[in-house]
Formats: structure tokens, sequence, C-alpha cells
């Protein structure tokens, strides 16, 4: 099933807006429907709290469980419900500023410009000018930016990388993926012990003097939410770029719009989000009680049962975007409406930063290389194992 992600999506879509799915030997639900997502996404019953999960309860799912740490995590924003939430959430909102993202715009800017002359050089190397675009563009661009945001040493980014690469993977054994997950979180806790000391201009400073929604956020909070944001910014960021440039590619009658000026980057950028986003599952919200949804004639998630949102069907959902979901069309209306980043409390934070780097890199990338073509046809293009990210093993580009 991980190498057929249009064949998973599209039987999951097939099956309505409630799908049951095995997630490696645990039963849940999984949402396809637009409209069903945005009724349960702000639904104060199904909440974050792995201890409403029944199976969890039961001792039925242990730590052993290999997707466990996507659901059992230092505590966060991303996991909490409520008036908790919401006291952290302020905080976020505090220390995440639009002007702070805005002003990361010429430090994304030089990163990119590095980049794309480091590829110039391994272009010139190449004998038949072919380069793999994940590692030397999408993948290095996205961490780097979000380890600037949180003042993580730039040494520090190569080991960051190996890391999220191994928890995410399904194919690293549980007794490692725990390891790195405690890894992480000494890594993280020990710079926010450091920042204490000796605060800077970057998010993680910022966080740890946020003065309003309450009380201060603790050391295992602020490190939770490090952790979370940059697990979940930069590959998300690296599924944007990739897809976006993949749906231009094998589009050439589309690419030439944007070339031309006819239509923007943005809508670019939004339909691919819709098209093919970077998170297809999305794990985990357990229900407190029995919640009957009028949306799908009436389902019942019984108390205690995991749902999953599976955002690439939501995405595809023809009620919304017509008939023709599947495609992707930088022309098409409903685009923007997509809710890859999320709806209701939980939106992802990081959306807007996400949108910038895309905003900046892809623009940058076809004016340095306008004849940029797959090296590769579009459906060799082969998915990591990996349960939750659109993460694609490679991409490789004939860039002249």
């Amino acid at each position: 099933m991980m190498g057929d992600l249009d064949g998973e999506t599209a039987r999951l879509s097939a099956a309505g807006p409630f799908a049951r799915i095995d997630l490696l030997g645990v039963p849940a639900w999984s949402v396809t429907s637009h409209t069903v997502a945005r009724r349960l996404l702000t639904d104060a019953r199904l909440v974050k709290d792995l201890n409403q999960w029944g199976l969890w309860q039961q001792g039925i799912v242990t730590r052993a469980w290999p997707l466990i740490g996507m659901v059992d995590v230092p505590p966060s924003m991303f996991t909490a419900d409520g008036a908790e939430h919401r006291r952290l959430r302020v905080k976020i909102a505090q220390a995440l500023t639009a002007r702070r993202v805005e002003d990361l715009r010429p430090v994304i800017e030089g990163y990119v410009d590095r980049l794309l002359d480091d590829m110039e050089a391994e272009l010139a190397k190449s004998e038949n000018g072919v380069l793999d675009l994940k590692p030397v563009f999408a993948g290095p661009l996205p961490m780097a930016v979000v380890c600037t945001l949180m003042g993580v040493p730039e040494s520090e980014i190569p080991r960051q990388m190996k890391l999220w690469k191994a928890f995410f993977s399904l194919l690293t054994p549980q007794d490692e993926r725990l390891a790195v997950m405690m890894e992480v979180n000494t890594v993280f806790n020990e710079m926010v012990r450091e920042k204490k000391a000796a605060p800077g201009d970057d998010l993680t400073s910022a966080l740890i003097l946020a003065d309003e929604g309450g009380e201060p956020m603790s050391q295992e909070e602020i490190a939770g939410n490090l952790q979370s944001m940059i697990a979940a910014g930069h590959e998300t960021t690296i599924g944007l770029i990739l897809n976006a440039t993949r749906g231009l590619l094998t589009h050439p009658d589309q690419l030439r719009l944007v070339l031309d000026g006819e239509i923007g980057w943005d809508a670019v950028i939004e339909e691919a989000l819709r098209w093919d986003p970077p998170i297809t599952h999305l794990l985990m919200r357990f229900a407190t009680e029995d919640i009957e949804v009028p949306e799908a004639d009436g389902f019942v998630i019984g108390k205690g049962e995991g749902v999953v949102m599976s955002y690439r069907a939501i995405g595809r959902d023809t009620d919304l975007h017509g008939e023709d979901a599947n495609g992707f069309d930088i022309r098409r209306a409903t685009a923007k409406k997509h809710i890859t980043f999320g709806h209701g409390p939980h939106i992802c934070p990081g959306a807007a930063l996400s949108r910038l780097e895309a905003a900046v890199a892809l623009p940058a990338l076809f004016a340095r290389f306008p004849e940029m073509a797959l090296a590769v046809p579009s459906e060799e293009l082969r998915k990591l194992p990996v349960m939750t990210q659109n993460d694609l093993e490679a991409f490789p580009v004939r860039l002249r």
C-alpha cells in the first residue's frame, strides 16, 4: 500500500466519509469527507488525550506499537485540549508572530540562493545533468529555516535530519525509535535550559518569555512544542516543494501559465496542498463519548475509538472539488478551500511559514533551471515507508 498512494486514496474515498482502517494491527476510523472533517475538527468531544483511547486503556496498544510516537508525545499544544490548549496556543501565537515569520524572508532567500549555487556546482560535475532534488534542495531548506527560527545551531542540523528520518520511518526498529524520541527530548530540553540562561532573538527564547494567557510554559512544554514544530515544520515543506514541482513538471501547459505571469505562485501552492498534501494521515483523535455525525447519515463514532484525518482523501473530495478532483489544476476555483493545514482550534500555527518558504523557493528554482524536467516517469517516483507523511524516496530531475 505504501507504494500505491493513489490506489490507497481511491479505496478510502470509495468507502464513504468514514473508512475502517488498520494501522499496523490497530483499528481506527479514517475520515475522507471535507464536510465531515470540518465538523469533527471543531467537536470538543474528539480530543488528543491518549488516555481517552479505549485500546490504550485496555492495554491492547502499548509503547511497543510502532506508531506510538505519533500519539504519546511530550506535553504541547498539539496534544492538549480545551483550556490547556488555549493557554499554550496563546503563548505560541505571542511568540510566532506574523512579523517573526516575515522577518525570515531574507534568511529563506539566502538559503535558497546558496542551495541553488551548490546545485549549479554539482551540475557542472554531472555527466547527464541529473540531480536528486530532495537532498540538494527540498530537504535541507526547511530544516535550516526552522532551526534558524528556533535558535538551533547550524551544526545541529545534520543530526536533526537524521533523527527525524529514523523517527518517521516504519523500517526503524521500535527500540531504536524509542531511543530517538529520548534523544530528541534530551536535545530540546537542554536547549531550553541554555536559552533560559542566555536568551536570544529566536522562537525558543520568545516562548520562554511569553507572558500572556495564564501560567508560563514549563520547560517540558516548551521543549515539547519545539519538537512538534520542528517535526511538522520541515516535513510539511519538503512535501509541498516536491509535490508542487511534480505537478508543474507533469503539466507543462500550467507551468507556462505561471512562468508567463498569467497565474501566480500562490495558486500553485494552494493546489499542490490540496492535490497531494504533505500529510497523508494525521494521527489521532479519540472520542470521549459516542458522537453522532449527521453529515454522514447519522454515523456514530463510539466512545474511546480513534479517528484519523486522511487529508489526501479529504483534499480529493469530489463533493467539494468536482469529478476531476484527482487532477492537478492551478486554475481550480475551490483549491483555497482545502484544510490541509487543519481546521478549528488545532489548525497548524506554522502554515504561514511553510507557504512563505514555498513562495520563495519555487520561483527561484524554476528561474534558475527553466529547462528542468523529471528524469524518470512520474509514476516511478516512490514513497518512503512512512504512515503519515507524503514523503518521496527521491526526486530525480534533469536540470538542463
